[in-house]
């Protein structure tokens, strides 16, 4: 498993109410992708970012980072192979990510994710 980056996936209760706060306080003015339910803000100065979140709309579970890889086939054959469990199979979302969600050792329950270009 190769992580190309990782990014903060904090939940909130309404993600236009949160919005100010992060994109006016905080600096992080680049709206990346708003879908309603998750938003991703991003400083245009220093790149970075973080996601706000409601509810994941697809998995049974939300995570808490999301970590971006290019070989997203390889690292859910790797967290097979090593026993992890899956919370969520590897699936094609309609919005065009391929991903999986996982529990990791501690309990934290981690998104891999390929975005395709």
């Amino acid at each position: 498993m190769r992580a190309t980056s990782i990014i903060t996936n904090l939940r909130v209760a309404d993600v236009e109410a949160a919005k100010g706060f992060y994109t006016g306080y905080l600096g992080l003015s680049t709206e990346d992708f708003n879908m309603g339910w998750v938003a991703r803000y991003v400083s245009p100065d220093t790149g970075t970012t973080v996601q706000l979140v409601t509810h994941d709309a697809t998995s049974p579970e939300d995570s808490v980072i999301s970590v971006h890889t290019d070989d997203i086939e390889g690292a859910y054959e790797e967290a097979q192979q090593l026993g992890y469990e899956i919370v969520y199979p590897i699936t094609t979302e309609s919005w065009g990510v391929r991903r999986f969600f996982l529990r990791a050792p501690d309990g934290t329950v981690i998104n891999i994710v390929n975005h395709r270009d």
